[in-house]
């Protein structure tokens, strides 16, 4: 899926009734493909110029960023 085509998909997702609220219910949750878009952008175009061995620290970023939002990864 290209990134245009998904954050529409997350911005669809995020609108309807069938949106995953968070536990005090002010807010939709995130889905993890919509969260750190900044941070996802740089490790992709890392990883697809210089292989991930070579973006570790973009990789760690964004998993700071996703833990950051909530996310167990």
């Amino acid at each position: 899926m290209s990134a245009q085509n998904e954050v529409q998909a997350c911005a669809l997702s995020s609108q309807g009734p069938a949106s995953t609220q968070s536990p005090d219910k002010s807010k939709p949750k995130k889905k993890i493909c919509c969260a750190c878009p900044e941070t996802k952008r740089i490790r992709d175009e890392c990883i697809v110029e210089h292989g991930e061995g070579a973006c570790a620290k973009w990789i760690e970023a964004h998993l700071r960023c996703l833990r950051a939002e909530g996310f167990k990864v």
